[in-house]
């Protein structure tokens, strides 16, 4: 089997146990800059909306290569609560995710400089396999015959974050609902008396950033992500972001399996922030791909200061 062929089945394999077990949601590099789509329970921790879009082309070079396409909206509303949204479309190959959902979050003074807050997020999640044109190994075995199969399930998040003026800590998670997956063709399994499942597991996130201050032009924000679904290992991003009088930024992630990754990026005054970053791939699959791609645009609904003093 070819490494193009291979990805097809990775869709399989992230949802059938049988295949084998791996991380079943999608990587982001940028995940600072769009962090409400790993823990909705950021919602509502700055005073203003933000809407978020990232787009991420995963091994540039190789055929049907993984793409990820997130837009996200959330912020606070009131005193205590943050709302936001989301939807997504994952694709390799002939395989297919996209879904929606929408989060609740409240926020809890627990001291002067400390809040934590708690959310729950719902929806629903749609997979498909299209086999129209799938190009494999053994095109007459009756498993790849078939026109589109697509199965739609419910979703749910629950996620916590401690925050306080400069730093975040928190946690989410995503899959709480370990609901069964059905993408066998019906006649086939009705044909052939056999049956073919698959669930979704939840996963664990825990993510945290700090930004140190070190002038009135510079400032510096480490962070880290950790992820983790059994039995696959724990992986973990490790990353710093600098930037300069609150336009121009620049950073470096590393991630446990061997990816580094070179972000930049600049703020268009206070509302809108334009970020890309540049994967270097392991050594695993640079025979095939040496690169992935990400870009992030966001906007800020930042209250003009003159309105907020006449309200």
């Amino acid at each position: 089997m070819t490494f193009k062929n291979s990805l097809y089945i990775l869709f399989l394999i992230a949802i059938f146990p049988n295949f084998g077990k791996s991380q079943q949601l999608p990587q982001l590099t940028q995940y600072v800059l769009n962090n409400y789509a790993i823990n909705p329970a950021v919602a509502g921790m700055q005073e203003y909306y933000q809407i978020r879009t990232t787009i991420r082309n995963q091994w540039v070079g190789i055929d049907d290569a993984p793409t990820t396409n997130i837009l996200s909206i959330y912020g606070k509303r009131g005193n205590n609560v943050g709302l936001g949204g989301i939807v997504f479309n994952d694709q390799v190959g002939p395989t297919s995710r996209i879904g929606a959902n929408m989060s609740y979050t409240y926020h809890f003074n627990i001291s002067k400089k400390t809040i934590i807050a708690l959310s729950l997020s719902g929806g629903f999640t749609q997979y498909k396999i299209d086999k129209i044109g799938w190009n494999v190994q053994h095109p007459d075995d009756p498993v790849t015959q078939g026109d589109v199969i697509v199965d739609a399930i419910p979703d749910a998040t629950f996620g916590f974050n401690f925050y306080g003026k400069n730093w975040y800590l928190g946690g989410a998670i995503p899959q709480l609902v370990s609901s069964n997956l059905e993408l066998l063709d019906t006649d086939f399994a009705r044909n052939f008396n056999t049956k073919m499942t698959g669930s979704l597991s939840p996963h664990v996130y825990i993510l945290g950033a700090y930004q140190h201050i070190i002038n009135d032009f510079w400032n510096v924000k480490p962070s880290f992500l950790v992820k983790y679904m059994d039995p696959s290992p724990t992986q973990f991003d490790i990353g710093t972001k600098v930037e300069y009088n609150d336009r121009i930024w620049a950073g470096l992630n590393y991630r446990s399996n061997g990816d580094m990754a070179a972000l930049f990026g600049y703020n268009i005054g206070e509302r809108f922030i334009v970020g890309y970053s540049y994967d270097i791939v392991n050594a695993d699959i640079n025979d095939y791909s040496s690169s992935s791609h990400e870009f992030m645009i966001g906007i800020n609904f930042i209250p003009n200061k003159e309105q907020e003093l006449i309200d």
